[in-house]
């Protein structure tokens, strides 16, 4: 990585210029920027990978947030400062999105991508140290979330995300560190999945950037 111009990206033998350097500044080029998303995609999951031109407005809103446009965002309403929640039916590349946007942005903390369910069997093995696990300080996006099952140790039962979301909280306000998660719920079905204290704390952690409940099954 090139830390003097982090908006060039090199990929094996080819480089990606996402913008220009005016003085300190970055100006990203979103086109510049599909291009590369695209290239990457397909190094990461095979050759059938590609971007889609109805989920343009998605992908200049992702963006926008992980290049820290704060005048833009704040125009479409995400705080920057925040974490990411990609809602959207099954199969629309929400996880693949997640994998793919910290690989522009390599100067940024990166995070992890972390099936929920593993989390959830994780607990059920080794019990309540995974809650504690997952609340340090290290950087999670939770895939899939609100779909995993409740834990169960010892025959104590357990929400198991719900509980590692509060730890997240109190270490998003302590230490402003983010948390990024991906659904297929919507709003009124995280809270019946978490609860309403569970969903207020969703709403203080997380941006909500949605895919169109019509969006195409892409897999």
């Amino acid at each position: 990585m090139n830390f003097k111009a982090p908006h060039i990206i090199t990929e094996g033998a080819i480089s990606y210029e996402l913008g220009s350097l005016k003085g300190r500044e970055i100006k990203y080029d979103f086109d510049k920027i599909l291009v590369y998303l695209d290239a990457k995609g397909k190094l990461l999951f095979g050759k059938k990978f590609r971007i889609y031109r109805e989920d343009r407005e998605i992908l200049y809103k992702l963006s926008l947030y992980f290049i820290q446009d704060k005048e833009r965002c704040k125009q479409l309403d995400i705080d920057v400062d925040k974490g990411l929640l990609l809602s959207g039916p099954v199969g629309c590349g929400k996880t693949s999105l997640m994998k793919l946007f910290k690989f522009m942005v390599p100067h940024q903390r990166p995070y992890e991508v972390i099936p929920s369910r593993n989390i959830v069997f994780g607990f059920n093995h080794l019990g309540f140290k995974i809650i504690g696990d997952y609340g340090n300080n290290q950087s999670f996006c939770f895939d899939d979330m609100g779909v995993e099952p409740d834990g169960v140790h010892f025959g104590k039962e357990c929400n198991v995300m719900g509980e590692i979301l509060l730890s997240r909280y109190e270490l998003f306000t302590d230490h402003r560190l983010k948390t990024h998660a991906t659904t297929n719920l919507n709003a009124q079905e995280l809270e019946a999945r978490y609860g309403n204290r569970v969903r207020s704390r969703m709403r203080e952690l997380f941006n909500l950037v949605g895919f169109d409940k019509d969006c195409r099954d892409k897999r």
